[in-house]
């Protein structure tokens, strides 16, 4: 009895875990004014140009006790590189984090430091501290901010380069809103 070699090449290992797609994006630029919608229920965002939408993203809003408020913004204020006043980390001299959520008032062991939070592509919508910034959506579809809009880190610089102030962001409970053709 003879045996022959198999085709079949052996597992390496289970398959990748599948991804969530955290963002769409499909500006070609041309007339109407840039709008955001974002959805607090489905924790998605919508940005149209006129009525052609142009992208969408998952984002990471206020969880529960922080949560972000409902109504229609204009973005107020734009910084490439903000960081926050309220929130961040404290590390100790080997750079490990010792209090992941931590604010400036923090009392600091000998050799520990306050870290603030980066919110890169910050664009505010509040005059007390609520806006839309690059950050970790760590679970796609549930709120994990401080009350921010949190957005994929290759998503909100795209936002922010057709955003300017005065930009209208509605901010809004209810179905999820269908996705349509791209235009």
């Amino acid at each position: 009895m003879a045996f022959l070699p198999s085709c079949a090449v052996k597992p390496e290992g289970p398959p990748p875990k599948a991804e969530h797609v955290l963002y769409e994006w499909h500006d070609q630029g041309g007339a109407g004014e840039v709008s955001v919608r974002i959805n607090l229920t489905s924790q998605k965002a919508i940005v149209k140009r006129g009525e052609r939408m142009i992208g969408w993203c998952f984002v990471a809003t206020g969880k529960e006790g922080r949560g972000t408020p409902a109504g229609n913004y204009f973005v107020m204020e734009k910084i490439v590189d903000k960081h926050s006043n309220k929130y961040g980390w404290v590390s100790d001299e080997l750079g490990s984090v010792t209090n992941p959520d931590a604010n400036p008032s923090v009392p600091l062991k000998p050799g520990e430091q306050y870290n603030p939070a980066p919110m890169p592509y910050w664009q505010r919508l509040t005059s007390y501290g609520i806006g839309m910034h690059v950050g970790v959506i760590p679970q796609p579809g549930v709120p994990a901010s401080h009350g921010c809009i949190r957005m994929p880190q290759d998503f909100a610089p795209l936002l922010y380069s057709v955003t300017k102030e005065g930009t209208l962001v509605k901010i809004m409970y209810g179905p999820e809103e269908p996705m349509i053709a791209w235009q």
